[in-house]
């Protein structure tokens, strides 16, 4: 019972216990609490709001189960019949099968179908749907979100090439059945499987166009096609097995080689790669000669945990373990050429080293021509040392497999701290003449007598390279002007002549590609020093066997003409070798008129004379000449059968006759 008086309020509250002792009865009093209530000022704006204009907010596009307008009432799998009032729409809903308006759809309210019973919670429903949105492509289970408008133009076209090989296919059965082939020839059995050939063909230069998941789909669907085809061919009793086993794996080969570049060139995810492989493995039929084919798709993404453990030189060994199974990289060699290329044209030398080193492949020989390259990307990292160690392993260095022309080109990346702008799979491709040049990013030219220590080392792993005397005049060429002078050195004191034989000789009796030139040897001249090992080096060479064309080294020379002499002094030991060798220089090719040319080399004259201490002349020598007079008190090289010496030009200009417009002025007076 509640009671007030005035302007208390006294609550009371009665027990319903009978008993009148009970102290469960309270008296509360209650205060009045004045309750203030905040009234926010009205502001000038809010008194110019004025409310002119309001509507319902739009019903954007929707599927029918999502209509807030008509209520949906959803059953796992009814077809038969619409559902309650399932079959009522608004302008906006959307039949979740067909994936378009629900006034469009023709089989919203159809018996047997009844697409308005359709919604995304029914695995049913989902098929159906699947089924319709992604024709041919639910083949290689992909979902709705990964399909887009190149892969369903990519389904078109497989669905029409279906449609085309199997009425190819059709018409050659009737063909077999009339005229089997143990009654056809080579050329009828070419002509019979021609057209589906061509068709193949055709489809597949279409589908290299696509992007890289549109065609690979394309591709796998094509072999799957074909190769169930042919399957059928072979049960029906075809005796031309190699005809159609050849053809078979020529177009096989094409559709692996091509998705293979897909899935390591393109921008494949693992997710999707995964389902090109199992529908390669389970949906593409393979005769037992093939099976070993089945697994050429089975390629690591580059996100693989082994394959980037390696790039990134975290695993140096090419194996880990994963749940107590060891997990090696092994990969064939097709796959390694692709990561090959990918990582060039990348410019990830780096990691390409990294990974050439450990990788496994099946084809030992093509894998040594890949390695071989380690070196050069090396170099396009700028690391030249690294590079070298890496030509001159203990066994089997790649300076080994050395042509003089792969010498030539890295004789030049080591001086000019330039390469070829080149994406290659072997060294031979280095060599491409059309190749442009660019500055390597942070490297320094090699120092001179690196340079002579590579090229002696590089001579000693190839035979090739040790006996062509361009290589010896390309680095003749390098040592014989100080660097970056076109002049000629210094002539050293002629103590430093005498007694820098022996120190050629022991520089150049070090065994093994453990080269190391003395500093003691390079203190007092260490240009002319490093020109006497090369020109003792290539002394030692001439005595061992033919040498030609020799004129190419005698003009590398240029103006170090005491050098040259050096080089025939050392070599008197061997008089028939030494006179060959002059014979050489001396003898004029026929097929290079011009080999003889004093405009390049005016000191450098090859004129054989009998005896060049006499003031007459037995025997002179014809030259056609061009370029001007080096007068009369210039020293020109004089070559002869005793030797290369120093001789006046007044004394030369009266022995030799000269052919030459250019010279007629100065020796029309002079004859033999």
């Amino acid at each position: 019972m509640m009671g007030t008086s005035g302007k208390s309020e006294d609550i009371i509250i009665l027990s319903d216990e009978e008993d009148d002792k009970d102290t469960s009865c309270l008296i509360v009093e209650v205060e009045a609490v004045k309750k203030t209530v905040g009234v926010l000022p009205v502001s000038p704006q809010d008194e110019d709001l004025v409310v002119t204009f309001s509507r319902r907010p739009d019903v954007l596009p929707h599927a029918r189960y999502d209509c807030p307008i008509h209520l949906f009432m959803p059953t796992d799998c009814e077809r038969t019949a619409p559902m309650a009032n399932n079959q009522l729409i608004c302008d906006q809903c959307f039949c979740y099968v067909c994936d378009k308006l629900a006034s469009l759809c023709e089989m919203w309210c159809c018996s047997g179908e009844c697409h308005c019973n359709s919604h995304n919670k029914s695995d049913f429903w989902n098929g159906v749907r699947n089924t319709a949105l992604l024709g041919d492509l639910q083949r290689f289970n992909l979902t709705l979100s990964e399909v887009d408008h190149r892969l369903r133009n990519a389904d078109a076209m497989l669905q029409s090439f279906r449609a085309k090989l199997s009425a190819l296919f059709s018409s050659i059965t009737l063909d077999q059945a009339m005229l089997p082939d143990y009654n056809m020839n080579q050329q009828d059995l070419s002509s019979r499987y021609g057209p589906v050939v061509e068709c193949v063909t055709q489809f597949l230069n279409k589908a290299d166009k696509q992007n890289s998941r549109a065609a690979a789909i394309m591709h796998l669907g094509a072999a799957e096609e074909f190769m169930r085809h042919f399957q059928v061919l072979g049960f029906m009793g075809s005796s031309s097995a190699a005809t159609t086993s050849e053809t078979i794996i020529t177009l096989l080969h094409r559709v692996i080689s091509s998705v293979q570049r897909r899935i390591v060139m393109g921008d494949i995810t693992p997710l999707f790669l995964q389902k090109l492989q199992t529908f390669y493995q389970n949906r593409i039929c393979f005769p037992a000669d093939m099976r070993q084919l089945k697994n050429s798709l089975t390629i690591r993404p580059w996100q693989d945990v082994l394959l980037v453990s390696v790039l990134k030189g975290q695993n140096v060994l090419g194996f880990r373990k994963d749940k107590g199974k060891k997990d090696v990289l092994l990969e064939t060699i097709s796959v390694v050429l692709l990561r090959t290329e990918l990582l060039q044209l990348q410019s990830r030398y780096r990691e390409l080293c990294r990974y050439l080193r450990v990788v496994l492949t099946d084809n030992v020989t093509l894998y040594q021509h890949i390695q071989d390259l380690i070196p050069f990307f090396k170099c396009k990292l700028g690391e030249f040392g690294s590079a070298l160690e890496s030509l001159f392993p203990p066994v089997n260095p790649p300076a080994s497999r050395f042509t003089p022309a792969i010498f030539l080109l890295f004789l030049r990346i080591f001086e000019t701290a330039t390469a070829p702008r080149l994406t290659v799979s072997q060294l031979e491709q280095l060599c491409f003449s059309e190749a442009s040049w660019e500055p390597i990013k942070d490297a320094v030219p090699l120092k001179r007598s690196e340079l002579v220590k590579f090229a002696l080392k590089a001579q000693r792993c190839s035979l090739s390279v040790y006996s062509d005397p361009e290589c010896w005049a390309s680095l003749l060429k390098v040592v014989c002007s100080p660097h970056g002078s076109p002049t000629a050195l210094p002539i050293p004191s002629q103590q430093f002549l005498y007694e820098s034989r022996d120190a050629v000789i022991d520089q150049l009796n070090q065994q093994g590609y453990n080269i190391q030139i003395s500093r003691c040897f390079l203190r007092t001249y260490p240009d002319q020093a490093l020109l006497l090992l090369v020109t003792g080096a290539l002394g030692v060479r001439i005595l061992q066997g033919s040498f030609s064309p020799a004129l190419p080294v005698l003009n590398a020379y240029k103006d170090n003409l005491w050098a040259f002499q050096w080089l025939c002094d050392g070599m008197t030991s061997s008089q028939d070798r030494l006179h060959s060798f002059l014979k050489e220089i001396t003898q004029k090719p026929s097929n290079t008129p011009d080999i003889i040319n004093l405009q390049l080399n005016m000191e450098v004259i090859n004129v054989l004379i009998s005896d060049e201490q006499s003031s007459t002349a037995e025997t002179c020598l014809e030259l056609e000449a061009s370029g001007p007079d080096p007068g009369p008190d210039r020293s020109v090289c004089v070559v002869c059968a005793h030797g290369a010496h120093e001789i006046s030009w007044s004394l030369i200009s009266s022995k030799v006759s000269f052919r030459g417009s250019a010279l007629k002025s100065h020796l029309d007076d002079l004859a033999c």
